[in-house]
């Protein structure tokens, strides 16, 4: 039984995960689609922020997991 509560733990625990990593995407292309939008930028620097945006990810997971061990 504390096998099957331990997997259901971690279930959620994936869950909360997948669903900040799909805000932080959602957030982002909108953000570079919208400064774009506005600004008309070069089509390079466009994907170049595409491309940032996986750096930008990993910086706010490290950073995120890095406070809520400080605790």
């Amino acid at each position: 039984m504390t096998a099957l509560r331990e997997w259901l733990e971690n279930a959620r625990e994936e869950r909360w995960g997948i669903f900040v990593d799909l805000v932080f995407a959602v957030g982002w292309v909108t953000m570079v689609d919208l400064l774009f939008r506005v600004l008309e930028g070069p089509t390079w620097a466009y994907y170049m922020f595409m491309l940032a945006g996986i750096v930008a990810y990993f910086g706010f997971v490290t950073s995120l997991e890095f406070a809520t061990t400080e605790e």
